[in-house]
């Protein structure tokens, strides 16, 4: 378990770390513990006994941005994922409460993660609440309370810690950025498809068909 991550010397005031953490609402913040003294047992623990998801940065409990519409998506997104990989055994997927230590005392929590075997410790799925680990894929479905500055910084972090593929699902712009690196990404629109690349090779979903899945009956 990791231990308490004092908060950098550049935070002084609570606009410094609201500005650190991306600008996001304050409500996200968590205050207990303090700011600067969070650790993963506290990561646990809120998820445990508070049933909220709260992701660790620089000691500090940030509450997940979470809504029924994106969490509809990453269940729609995670069991078209799954059903892929049922026919193609290339690794795990991961959902929306799948923590993961990326970096030491930084603690993320995509809304879904693709994890290939050879990134897994003796080709297994991990047994601890918070593994060492980075996927190959990571996807975040935005949400109002997230911010331009925070999902950069998140997905900086992504790539420092050796993801290969981010897609940032937006629902109310009915887009997608898909990044390949930190520098290079492409817009995908509704008309369009998300592309598993060599990530997941032959893995294409029209845009239009993840975000309209579920709003209506089949039809047939």
């Amino acid at each position: 378990m990791s231990q308490a991550t004092i908060a950098p010397p550049d935070i002084k005031t609570l606009a410094d770390l609201r500005q650190r953490l991306g600008g996001i609402p304050l409500e996200r913040i968590w205050f207990h513990p303090a700011p600067g003294t969070a650790t993963e047992k506290d990561v646990i623990e809120a998820e445990e006994r508070e049933n909220r998801l709260c992701e660790l940065v620089d000691g500090t409990l940030v509450e997940k941005a979470m809504g029924f519409e994106e969490s509809r998506l990453a269940i729609e997104l995670s069991h078209l994922v799954k059903s892929y990989l049922d026919r193609n055994d290339l690794g795990i997927c991961v959902g929306a409460d799948g923590m993961m230590r990326i970096a030491p005392g930084l603690v993320r929590i995509p809304d879904l993660s693709f994890i290939t075997w050879d990134r897994l410790p003796g080709r297994e799925s991990p047994r601890e609440p918070i593994p060492d680990l980075a996927p190959d894929l990571a996807v975040e479905v935005l949400s109002e309370g997230n911010t331009k500055p925070e999902m950069a910084r998140k997905v900086r972090e992504y790539f420092d810690a050796g993801v290969i593929l981010v897609w940032l699902i937006d629902p109310r712009k009915r887009t997608a950025r898909v990044f390949s690196t930190i520098e290079k990404s492409a817009l995908v629109r509704a008309d369009q498809a998300l592309d598993g690349g060599a990530v997941l090779p032959g893995f294409v979903l029209p845009l239009s068909d993840l975000l309209d899945r579920g709003r209506r009956p089949r039809q047939g």
